[in-house]
């Protein structure tokens, strides 16, 4: 977790210039925004906020305000929070981890993990989902997306540019889906696509979990 946030905060910037603040065809295909919109109208019949986890420079936590939701972002990088909050000063963020989420029991209607667990090695996932059930409300919506393979590990010897090694993981959609439904997760739809972007190496994974009424 350390090292993540190192590297975060050493490059959030060119990070940001990277890949934008916002939502946008040019990283996301219409299967990806077809979750995104999923999610969200799934999301706004809750009561409570919605968090956009791992939010990096606020690019989902802007799009699903824009979707009418309540939302806040949370990162475990300060640089990257404060490059979210420069880009959406109407949004909240906040500083968390996947495993220690700034929120109380059961109060949010809806969490997005959009990319947030490539950095957790698939044994840890079961910690990951658990935090993310406590959080959420019965009947509470859950979104996540990575890279897909088969749980192996890549290391990026200079990331982003910064000198810092970071481990990503590439984690099996049947793996992930094993971890939500053990956590107590209902899976209501999974889906892989193709790489489809010069940016891509692997297939890209999306699952949409509830989890169950009381």
């Amino acid at each position: 977790m350390s090292t993540t946030r190192s590297v975060y905060d050493a490059t959030a910037d060119v990070y940001a210039q990277a890949i934008g603040t916002e939502v946008s065809a040019a990283f996301e295909g219409p299967i990806d925004r077809g979750f995104l919109a999923a999610f969200a109208e799934f999301a706004s019949g809750g009561d409570g906020l919605v968090a956009d986890v791992g939010c990096g420079p606020g690019r989902v936590a802007a799009y699903l305000t824009g979707e009418g939701l309540d939302v806040v972002g949370v990162d475990v990088s300060e640089a990257m929070l404060a490059v979210a909050r420069a880009a959406h000063p109407g949004v909240r963020f906040e500083a968390g981890t996947l495993t220690n989420l700034p929120f109380p029991d059961e109060s949010l209607a809806g969490a997005a993990c959009w990319y947030s667990i490539i950095h957790t090695p698939p044994d840890r996932l079961v910690e990951v989902f658990a935090e993310l059930k406590r959080v959420l409300q019965p009947g509470g919506h859950l979104l996540v997306a990575f890279q897909a393979g088969v749980g192996e590990r890549v290391s990026r010897p200079d990331a982003y540019g910064s000198g810092v090694a970071l481990t990503n993981y590439r984690h099996s959609p049947d793996n992930v889906r094993r971890q939500l439904e053990a956590a107590g997760f209902s899976v209501q739809a999974q889906a892989t696509r193709d790489q489809a972007f010069d940016h891509e190496s692997t297939p890209q994974a999306f699952l949409l979990a509830r989890r169950p009424p009381a």
